[in-house]
């Protein structure tokens, strides 16, 4: 907006004059490229447009003309008069290009200054953040080191309470060792002497051996000895067990006997009550039978009473009752005709008998006793 300000002032103070229109252009372009570059850098693009904008607006305070005067002017003395003040403002712009452009290398040179400041303010960090990497390092590596020693002095230090305490142990082991060598040490002279009494060895190492082949015996007796224990004892367990088995099988057997005799006293009991209701059965045959035997024997009489009144036939067998009992009932029944035809003979006064008691009659006749 600044720079189209300035060329508005310019292209009012010179509307007259249309032949310099082309270098009042060339002018302004060139001040828009320069204003360009500057906005380019914000903290001096500001100060610059206002700078160029007093230079113009101070150029245009002496180049005040009246009203009027452009009137009484000829034309040529116009636009030599523009073109004078084209050269000054061009003269201008060039001053202050080459103004800028020396600012614009002071500029540069600054950025490059504190570039190189800023390049090395970095190196600086990086060498201090380098060194306390360093330092942080070395002291972690110190710290683990000093660590280390005081857990390898306190390693050292158990490690030698550790040897002192095997050390006293060997000493009383020592001790004791010595001991029992001055109390052995009559053993050494009494198997010498052993030596000079017998002629069977020759020296001590000899005996020695003997003496141990004999312990090894005496070892391989004593373990024959317990292996022949263990198979007494179990000899002794399988027989305890066998006792066992033998208890609980006659145990069993004793009452599977238990069971038959009461099976068995139950048995005798029912043949006790069906040999008495055989008993019971044969006195009721008994009875019967006699019973039996009576009604024949009556049946017998009969037949013989009838048989001597009336003939009969002979030919009956004596123990066949059915055959002598239908002969007395014939005999019967002739007997009660003979009687019903006598009575219808007889005169009729001869009161009739109760049928009732004629009934009773045949039947006392057909059921004997």
């Amino acid at each position: 907006m600044t720079t189209e300000r300035c060329a508005g002032r310019l292209l009012g103070n010179g509307g007259g004059a249309h032949a310099s229109g082309s270098s009042l252009q060339a002018a302004l372009a060139l001040l828009w490229e320069i204003l360009e570059k500057l906005n380019t850098i914000p903290s001096m693009a500001s100060a610059w447009e206002e700078r160029i904008r007093a230079a113009f607006q101070d150029k245009l305070q002496l180049m005040d003309i009246p009203p009027r005067e452009d009137a009484f002017l000829p034309s040529a003395c116009v636009l030599l008069e523009k073109q004078r003040e084209l050269a000054q403002v061009e003269q201008a712009l060039a001053a202050k290009k080459e103004e800028f452009q020396i600012k614009m290398e002071d500029i540069q040179e600054r950025r490059r200054e504190l570039e190189g400041k800023e390049r090395q303010l970095k190196q600086a960090i990086l060498k201090f953040d380098k060194f306390l990497k360093e330092n942080d390092a070395k002291r972690s590596r110190a710290l683990r080191k000093a660590g280390q020693e005081q857990r390898q002095a306190t390693q050292r230090g158990a490690e030698t309470e550790r040897l002192r305490g095997e050390i006293a142990q060997l000493l009383t082991a020592r001790e004791k060792l010595q001991k029992r060598l001055a109390a052995h040490k009559i053993f050494p002279d009494y198997l010498q002497k052993v030596l000079e009494k017998t002629d069977q060895f020759q020296d001590i190492p000899e005996l020695l051996a003997r003496f141990q082949a004999l312990l090894s015996t005496q070892a391989a007796l004593a373990q024959r000895e317990l292996v022949a224990r263990e198979a007494v004892e179990e000899a002794r367990a399988r027989l305890e067990q066998y006792r066992e088995e033998s208890g609980n099988q006659i145990l069993q057997q004793n009452n599977r006997v238990a069971e038959l005799q009461a099976q068995m006293d139950h048995v005798q009991t029912k043949v006790l009550e069906l040999e008495s209701n055989w008993f019971r059965i044969q006195n009721t045959a008994a009875h019967k039978t006699l019973e039996l035997g009576q009604i024949k024997l009556a049946a017998l009489n009969l037949f013989q009473m009838v048989a001597k009144y009336k003939k009969v036939p002979t030919g009956v067998p004596l123990d066949d009752t059915d055959a002598q009992l239908d002969a007395v009932q014939l005999c019967i029944v002739d007997l009660i005709d003979i009687l019903a035809n006598f009575r219808k003979s007889e005169p009729t006064r001869v009161s009739q008998p109760d049928p009732r008691t004629a009934s009773q009659s045949e039947a006392s006749i057909q059921h004997p006793g």
